[in-house]
């Protein structure tokens, strides 16, 4: 049992869709006005299953490309523990159409379309069409997460808020810059494989310039919904996630290595947890 719950959660990379899911909150609790309780977890778990669905798509379409990379090559397909075959990509289409039905049933079109736009780009926009064209893959694809918190922000009110819209620009802002410190610290593999990523193309000396410029903007983004209606709770969460996020990228700058690069990596998954939690506490303790 417990083996074949690591599958699952592996092939559909639950990790991602939680906190794919907690940004589509995070929409919600940023944007103004209210939502019944009920559509809200709908459309929360509607987006982990459509996020779910876009992540076993990629393993499922790059499981001879994952074969040959050290960080994959023990992903369910690749491995062999699982078979790629059509009934796989039935169960896939099919879970991502259920949850796009469900966020339209449960609350209304624009949350189905955003939520079916998070797995479409992560899918087919990043995974089938980018990936192994351009450098530009990661940050295209990013805008999966965007849809994420655009779908929360359509259960409180069709339309968007500039909130809402900041923080999806946060969320887009954010993926290159995590993704491309895990590049520095893969390089070599993504070499190996024929994978265009930033370090690969331009080496990790700009990649770790465009990092820092990009985080930078990700900070300024972060904390602009301050001024609009966003609280002191949500501000000292952006504040306090972005300092610590920047004084990584400055040693990643300063250094650039496999070490630094993955302590950037990490630290870019804690100043986004710090600004969702400032986001959810703010809307639960003041809103």
């Amino acid at each position: 049992m417990t083996q074949a719950f690591k599958l699952v959660f592996n092939l559909f990379k639950l990790r991602i869709g939680i906190v794919i899911a907690i940004t589509a909150l995070a929409g919600f609790a940023i944007t103004p006005g209210h939502a019944p309780a009920w559509q809200v977890a709908v459309l929360t778990l509607a987006v982990l299953v459509s996020s779910a669905a876009a992540g076993a798509f990629n393993q499922y379409y790059e499981y001879k490309l994952d074969r040959t990379m050290e960080r994959t090559c023990k992903r369910p397909f690749a491995s062999g523990a699982l078979r790629p075959h059509l009934g796989w990509l039935a169960l896939i289409v099919g879970l991502c159409a259920a949850a796009t039905v469900a966020a339209w049933l449960a609350v209304n079109p624009w949350a189905a379309l955003y939520t079916f736009l998070g797995a479409f780009f992560y899918a087919v926009v990043y995974t089938v069409w980018l990936k192994r064209r351009t450098w530009w893959n990661i940050v295209i694809g990013g805008l999966a997460g965007s849809f994420a918190v655009l779908a929360g922000a359509a259960a409180v009110n069709p339309v968007i808020s500039p909130e809402a819209l900041l923080l999806a620009l946060v969320l887009f802002l954010w993926t290159p810059s995590h993704f491309w410190s895990l590049a520095i610290a893969y390089r070599d593999d993504y070499l190996k494989a024929g994978v265009p990523m930033l370090p690969v193309v331009k080496g990790d000396a700009f990649a770790t310039r465009a990092i820092f410029a990009n985080t930078v903007l990700l900070v300024a983004a972060s904390i602009a919904p301050f001024f609009y209606s966003a609280g002191w709770l949500y501000l000292a969460g952006a504040v306090a996630g972005g300092a610590y996020y920047l004084k990584y990228n400055l040693r990643l700058l300063a250094n650039p290595n496999r070490s630094t690069a993955m302590a950037c990596f990490h630290a870019s998954l804690l100043q986004l947890s710090l600004l969702l939690l400032g986001a959810m506490l703010d809307s639960a303790l003041t809103g």
